[in-house]
């Protein structure tokens, strides 16, 4: 992967242009408008026949959204479905190769807005190349962005229709397990550093879908790195971890040198592959459905001293990452 270049070649630019001069002309197509997850407008002259992802979720959403045939790039790690590891790759997605992506001529970027930098992000902007950002922070929005990637993309009874099971899905999960006894969380991204999220994230989200309470959902950044002492403090009923890949990580049993964390005492330590819960697609309802009934193991460990749990400290502060 080249590194980031502070201008663009000649022939980059030129192909952008051309991009351009293509969304000027006669539209083959209805025109779309529609607002991002970032409250910006987009208007493009028809739907988009050549679409770069620079996420990994994004690339799934696309191919969910039935738009799959139409991304000529991805970014790295965009691994599925098995299709997508096909596409042309333009770098990572915090260290995108801009003269990748403009040499693929594209009438449509897809960006990440916490995940991609902002300076690229204008940069492609600044060509004229149209960009959608995606942002999905609870549930719902999952559905509504496959709803609205098949309108940017003309593949909207495919979108719309991967949108309704979707739903169908999360509501059947909801009328299950979100009014059970609600159980203690600890979500952990990373190890070293100890890293968690707060409230306004996805996986919150599905947290409290399976009757579940983040016990570090009110710290005020999205991903906050916290100490050792926090969690203790917490003491939450259940540690649910993803690591990196298939395989369980190892620092996930570390918490059993802390036999005084509730979820150590309990066994309550669990894991779930990062990619079911981890990416803003509908595979998170995977992930739902693993940590629903992780949670509900912990509800029938508790046995009949639910009613006698000493409720927890006050978490320590957290620190910014």
């Amino acid at each position: 992967m080249s590194s980031l270049p502070c201008r663009l070649s000649d022939a980059a630019a030129s192909a952008a242009a051309a991009t351009l001069l293509a969304l000027g002309g006669p539209a083959s197509a209805a025109g779309v408008e529609l607002v991002d997850d970032t409250g910006r407008k987009l208007a493009l002259a028809a739907p988009a026949q050549r679409i770069v992802s620079l996420a990994p979720h994004v690339t799934e959403m696309l191919f969910a959204a039935g738009a799959g045939e139409r991304v000529v790039g991805a970014v790295d790690y965009s691994d599925y479905p098995e299709a997508a590891q096909r596409i042309a790759r333009v770098g990572g997605y915090t260290r995108i190769d801009l003269e990748a992506v403009a040499a693929l001529r594209p009438d449509l970027v897809i960006g990440w807005q916490s995940g991609n930098r902002e300076g690229d992000l204008a940069r492609l902007q600044a060509l004229g190349i149209p960009v959608y950002l995606s942002e999905p922070r609870n549930l719902e929005d999952v559905a509504r962005n496959l709803e609205r990637l098949g309108q940017l993309a003309g593949s909207e009874p495919a979108a719309q229709a991967a949108a309704s099971a979707f739903r169908a899905r999360r509501e059947h999960l909801a009328a299950t397990y979100s009014a059970r006894d609600k159980v203690r969380v600890f979500y952990q991204i990373w190890d070293r550093p100890l890293m968690t999220v707060n409230d306004h994230h996805l996986i919150a989200d599905v947290i409290r879908l399976c009757g579940g309470a983040n016990v570090f959902g009110e710290v005020a950044h999205l991903t906050p790195t916290i100490g050792v002492e926090a969690v203790l403090a917490a003491n939450p009923e259940v540690i649910v971890a993803s690591g990196m890949g298939e395989a369980r990580p190892e620092w996930l049993d570390q918490w059993s040198r802390w036999p005084q964390l509730e979820a150590a005492r309990r066994d309550n330590l669990f894991f779930i592959p990062p990619e079911l819960i981890q990416r803003h697609t509908p595979r998170i309802l995977d992930g739902a459905a693993r940590l629903c009934g992780q949670v509900e193991t912990a509800r029938k460990r508790r046995g009949g001293a639910s009613a006698a749990l000493t409720p927890p400290a006050a978490p320590a502060p957290a620190r910014a990452d």
